[in-house]
């Protein structure tokens, strides 16, 4: 999984998949031969072949452009879910000017477009979810905790210890983030890892990534304190300690080895009692019910959407990296609820963290969790189940919890949410790996829809999701006063 981050350079392969280069090309004519049967090759051939070429090459010119060829197995995700209605609708539109152009569309049915644009989504999106759902994930990536790494530097020196990572530690040393002291780098890309801000906002920006759920573990300078300047390195070296953040200098690494030990569990270890045979009919449970309630609930999500882009503007979902099943990351979605708490030049906004009416509404009605049926649908998470949770929310025994999918709601959930106390939804969620059946998530699903069609818990939540949110302001504030103060 990457971390979203915009880069100034990117480098575009020329890979695609094979489904991808036997959809792009099969789907043009059988969107005629949906549309016509076979009367188009009897009448004008020539037109029908000349359509079928435009769109075949505009569908892999759009590929390209949108970077979709890459992870057809295993790395599906939201981004590229988007990336391919982007290229569906960049294949057709190219396709409809040309031929329009050239021949006016004559001997094309004016449906045409709209057959062809759901016959290759759904096909891309389709055989993406046929191996996501068939295919076992990797036992590699849940085996190992990933340690984000800030490099300081954006010199020839960090640019090779980047690319060695990547080389010789991958995926668990990723480097998120790097910081220089050159206002003119920032904005710019070191190994294709973006050049964020300069050393003495190091503070700003890790907290910016915890909020997101994103822990940064290490921060490598590459170079010696010296070159930093005195003021610079104390604050460096204070964020660190105050953070308990890895700080280590490039130069004095040998080999570049040295790392921390995992916190997490490993798949191994998750898997101290065997789990019921439901979940294996629980998966295809979470499959049908998240694509219903999708189509079912799509009206609810664009309103959604737009109340969301008038309240708090663009972009209108927030992620938060939380852990999967067997200790994985994956990215959670939702709708955004607050404003960013810093501007595009990473300076702090002094508007109030508190949600608005908007917000306090989209949190009571649970609406702003609905771009995470996406993520049931794509396999980090399950309709019901234990909810997942930052880093620093984590209970102490992990073992039953990432033994099974996250959900969208589960046993703690129905018995106070957020009014329970950690070591209670710990208790709650092992209690439900236990006992879960079919009657069980049924029952789950009816006291859900209770709670929410009633505001059982609205009162009480709203009071303590909002005291959470202000003192995470708080924080950032007392934070940022700190490192203005030093």
């Amino acid at each position: 999984m990457i971390v979203p981050s915009p880069s100034s350079r990117s480098r575009n392969r020329i890979i695609v998949s094979s489904w991808d280069l036997v959809w792009a090309t099969a789907s043009p004519p059988l969107a005629l031969f949906v549309r016509d049967g076979a009367a188009p090759f009897h009448g004008d051939w020539a037109v029908a072949v000349y359509y079928c070429l435009f769109a075949s090459a505009f569908a892999l010119m759009s590929f390209f452009a949108l970077r979709i060829q890459d992870g057809l197995l295993r790395n599906f995700s939201v981004q590229e879910f988007l990336s391919i209605l982007e290229a569906v609708l960049f294949t057709e539109l190219m396709t409809c000017g040309v031929l329009f152009s050239l021949t006016r569309m004559d001997g094309i049915p004016r449906s045409m477009p709209l057959i062809h644009a759901a016959l290759l989504g759904a096909g891309l999106i389709g055989g993406r979810l046929f191996f996501r759902v068939i295919l076992p994930d990797s036992a590699h990536e849940h085996q190992t905790k990933r340690e984000r790494i800030v490099v300081i530097g954006a010199s020839r020196f960090a640019f090779h210890f980047i690319q060695m990572l990547r080389a010789y530690a991958p995926p668990s040393h990723p480097v998120i983030a790097v910081l220089d002291q050159n206002p003119k780098m920032v904005g710019r890309a070191v190994a294709d890892v973006q050049v964020m801000g300069m050393p003495h906002e190091l503070d700003a920006i890790v907290t910016e990534f915890a909020i997101h759920g994103i822990h940064v573990d290490r921060v490598v300078v590459a170079g010696e304190a010296s070159q930093l300047g005195e003021a610079t390195s104390l604050e460096i070296e204070r964020v660190c300690q105050e953070r308990q953040i890895l700080l280590q200098y490039l130069p004095r690494l040998v080999g570049i080895t040295e790392s921390r030990e995992p916190e997490l569990a490993t798949a191994s270890e998750h898997a101290q009692r065997p789990l019921s045979s439901y979940f294996w009919l629980k998966r295809w449970i979470d499959v049908l019910g998240a694509f219903a309630l999708m189509v079912i609930l799509s009206p609810v999500a664009v309103i959604a959407g737009f109340l969301v882009l008038l309240d708090v503007g663009a972009p209108v979902l927030f992620w938060q990296e939380r852990l999967r099943w067997e200790g994985g990351p994956f990215l959670i979605y939702k709708f955004r609820t607050l404003r960013a708490p810093f501007d595009a030049d990473g300076e702090r906004l002094e508007a109030s963290r508190e949600p608005s009416a908007i917000g306090r509404f989209l949190r009571a009605t649970r609406l702003d969790e609905l771009p995470q049926l996406l993520n049931v649908l794509l396999g980090d998470m399950s309709l019901i189940g234990p909810r997942p949770l930052l880093p620093e929310d984590q209970p102490g025994n992990l073992a039953d919890r990432l033994s099974v999918r996250p959900g969208l709601t589960g046993w703690a959930q129905v018995n106070g949410g957020k009014l329970v106390s950690k070591e209670e939804k710990e208790a709650f969620d092992t209690w439900y790996v236990r006992n879960a059946s079919l009657r069980v998530d049924i029952y789950i699903a009816l006291l859900t829809l209770k709670i929410v069609m009633t505001n059982q818990y609205a009162g009480q939540e709203a009071t303590a999701d909002t005291e959470q949110v202000r003192q995470k302001g708080v924080d950032i504030l007392t934070s940022a006063q700190r490192k203005i103060a030093s």
